[in-house]
């Protein structure tokens, strides 16, 4: 049996791990504009992303697993390097070079990530200085120890002696 449904989705994986650092890239410089409507577009582009990986995932490992049985390692570790064992040079270079890319990929979406991140975080910093800023100081005039002392000693604002 041919490793091509592996490739096929490996690939697919690849584009769609490119396509996802494009978009955290386009997060960064929104997060910078400060532009919520587009944040808000953009994480359900996200969100779209995050479910064909996932089911590009699923179709990967359905793929390794019956390309295992077909060869008679159903019950070893499901990995390149398994698959590799069991496949021609050709597409066992293949696979390799997309296992890097791949991880690659997957390395340069969390730096981005960790980026935007950072940003979101000053962003929130940012916000609950200007609130504090805005919001008035909780400091009691009228009432509080100095109050009692001056009702203690009997002065106060009206004289009813004169």
């Amino acid at each position: 049996m041919s490793a091509r449904q592996i490739i096929d989705s490996l690939e697919k994986l690849v584009a769609l791990h490119k396509s996802f650092n494009q978009l955290a890239q386009r997060k960064t410089n929104i997060l910078k504009a400060g532009d919520t409507e587009a944040i808000s577009a953009l994480l359900i582009d996200e969100q779209k992303h995050i479910k064909a990986i996932s089911q590009t995932d699923q179709e990967r490992e359905a793929a390794v697993e019956r390309f295992l049985t077909a060869n008679g390692a159903a019950n070893q570790e499901a990995s390149i390097s398994t698959v590799t064992k069991f496949t021609d040079p050709l597409e066992t270079v293949a696979l390799e070079h997309l296992k890097t890319e791949l991880i690659e990929e997957v390395a340069q979406l969390k730096e981005q990530n960790s980026l935007n991140q950072q940003l979101i975080y000053q962003s929130l910093q940012f916000i609950n200085v200007s609130l504090n800023m805005l919001r008035p100081q909780n400091q009691n005039m009228n009432y509080g120890k100095t109050a009692k002392k001056a009702a203690k000693s009997g002065l106060g604002m009206f004289d009813s002696k004169a």
